[in-house]
């Protein structure tokens, strides 16, 4: 897990507030990341499980359980 994907996750998370849905620019907009650093590490937390769509067809996404669980520092570092 890079600082990049863990910025993704938290930001999401939105922790103590309702988790967030957001498209890879508007994450980008709410992080120091480039936007294209961003959408490829979506494309890879995708990938692993940790996102999931909210909405595929406007590229919005969400934390999966996965995701969620990693956060609650429930996954061992072979889940990941």
């Amino acid at each position: 897990m890079t600082p990049v994907d863990r910025d993704i996750l938290e930001l999401l998370e939105n922790r103590g507030n309702r988790e967030l849905v957001l498209n890879p620019r508007m994450i980008a907009e709410n992080t120091d990341w480039k936007r294209t650093t961003i959408r490829e590490h979506v494309r890879t937390l995708f990938e692993r499980g940790f996102l999931e769509y909210y909405d595929e067809s406007g590229s919005i996404y969400q934390l999966s359980e996965k995701g969620r669980s990693f956060l609650a520092g429930e996954l061992e570092d072979a889940e990941e």
